[in-house]
């Protein structure tokens, strides 16, 4: 295994050299290689000499430089880009951390118990310089501001000593330049529901005479990213999900819509093909005797594994629904699968629907949830990845072909419609703002009221078919196939 120390520099001349040594020769878990990622923020005191000589000497260093100076914030996300080990670590350059207490830190990951642990300057640890009162009383009130908006119960927020897995890590988008990062990368970890541990550290702090470089501001700032983030859900860096479910994370009145509507179709023995990160099973999986969470994308699968981890009746399962060979022993075992915002994105939905029905009970129920409308289809659904949008006669044909019985269909979400087609074909839109995805959600309560009422199309359809007792039927030849892997309907 190896362990990748982030450290962002900027203007430690005095002391690099001596931080450095420590984190090089500082003692690590057994089999557990190292390499340090610096990464010189623009430093003009002649720190990029000492760390140019340091890095020609040892080769675990790899040395990065900004052409301007950005702030703690950039220099930790460039880093991370950098980072190859299976975890991360962060370490100022300023000896204010002790990095003989890497093995401390990075015990609660190797056993399994964490995703992330931070070191707290407030728990009992073995030695601390005692300071200035009021830097500290900004500390934990800062602390206790973001406990309150992330639900957490952590002592120290801004510690620099956090580690995570690196897979995790590389997943968050790292917004905030300065001090910032610190509030952020709690906030979203929260978000996230990361498993996170703190253990006592010491640390050695110093005054604002021997270089000590945050103030004042930095708090106000950070109350300020504390509120953005809560606010806000930039959950997930670009390459990593469906886009759609870093939004719906920040929409739970209309999940709760949504599940009220499927509840009355399910059973008892569900599977949920694309689970995402639970944000529906998390609604239905109560009094069934099992729920099966299928999902393919490993950061996905992980927030599962978390989500559940003491949820008797679930079961986290890797499942691609394009591989018929992921669906081997499933034959003929629940009574329910659902299929929500999943066909969308396939080449070919119907042998995808062929390997479902082989999954269901005889008289096993599917529900599906797509989008509706290929009038719509635009901007928004390239940049999720959609490759079709759906009319209803011709969803209800694709089923028909695969062996399913059409039990009802309808329109959902027609408050959704309009702002999609805005976005998505007259202002070409990639990406959802989530202000406006917060402001829906705290008015859902009237939209599902008025859903029947409104006269135009449905957003989404929601689809409940039976399995048949007759074989399926070969697949139509022509254009039906020919629509399938059309971008804009099938």
């Amino acid at each position: 295994m190896k362990l990748s120390i982030l450290m962002p520099v900027y203007n430690e001349r005095t002391v690099v050299e001596r931080c450095v040594s420590l984190v090089l020769t500082a003692s690590l878990p057994e089999n557990m290689d190292r390499e340090l990622v610096i990464v010189d923020d623009c430093s003009t005191d002649g720190t990029w000499d000492i760390l140019t000589r340091l890095a020609a000497g040892f080769p675990q260093i790899r040395l990065f430089r900004h052409a301007t100076n950005s702030g703690k914030g950039a220099a930790v996300r460039f880093a991370i880009q950098q980072a190859s080990g299976d975890f991360s670590l962060i370490q100022d350059a300023d000896l204010e951390y002790d990095p003989s207490e890497y093995p401390r830190l990075l015990r609660p990951l190797l056993d399994g118990h964490a995703d992330a642990v931070f070191g707290s300057r407030y728990m009992a640890g073995e030695q601390t310089r005692v300071l200035l009162f009021w830097h500290s009383v900004i500390n934990k009130t800062l602390t206790l501001v973001s406990n309150m908006f992330c639900n957490l119960n952590l002592t120290d927020m801004e510690t620099c000593y956090k580690v995570f897995r690196t897979d995790l890590l590389k997943s968050i988008p790292i917004r905030s330049d300065r001090f910032g990062f610190e509030p952020e990368i709690v906030m979203k970890s929260a978000k996230r529901k990361f498993r996170i541990y703190e253990v006592p550290i010491s640390y050695h702090g110093r005054t604002y005479e021997e270089g000590k470089k945050i103030g004042w501001r930095d708090g106000i700032k950070a109350m300020g990213v504390i509120l953005h983030f809560w606010l806000i859900d930039d959950l997930y860096a670009a390459p990593y999900g469906r886009g759609v479910l870093n939004n719906l994370t920040g929409t739970p009145q209309y999940l709760s819509w949504l599940a009220r509507k499927l509840r009355p179709h399910v059973g008892d023995t569900v599977l949920e093909i694309g689970a995402g990160i639970g944000n529906i099973a998390g609604r239905l999986m109560a009094r069934r005797m099992l729920y099966v969470v299928g999902e393919k994308d490993p950061l996905h699968l992980h927030a599962l594994h978390n989500r559940f981890l003491r949820t008797p009746n679930v079961v986290v399962q890797r499942l691609d629904p394009e591989s018929p060979e992921d669906f081997a022993g499933l034959e003929n075992c629940f009574d329910t699968v659902l299929c929500l915002n999943v066909l969308e994105y396939l080449d070919d939905p119907e042998s995808v629907l062929l390997t479902v029905r082989s999954v269901l009970k005889p008289g096993g129920s599917l529900m599906v949830l797509a989008p509706h409308g290929p009038r719509i289809f635009g901007s928004l659904d390239r940049s999720l990845g959609h490759k079709r949008r759906f009319r209803l006669e011709d969803a209800r044909l694709l089923l028909e072909r695969a062996g399913f019985a059409v039990q009802s269909a309808s329109q959902f979400n027609k408050a959704g419609a309009p702002p999609w087609w805005a976005y998505s074909r007259i202002f070409g839109s990639r990406n959802i703002n989530k202000l406006v995805l917060k402001i829906f959600d705290k008015t859902v309560w009237l939209w599902s009221r008025l859903d029947l009422l409104l006269p135009w199309p449905g957003l989404s359809l929601i689809v409940v078919a039976r399995k048949t007792a007759a074989e399926t039927q070969p697949r139509l030849a022509g254009h039906h196939a020919a629509e399938v892997s059309s971008p804009h309907g099938i």
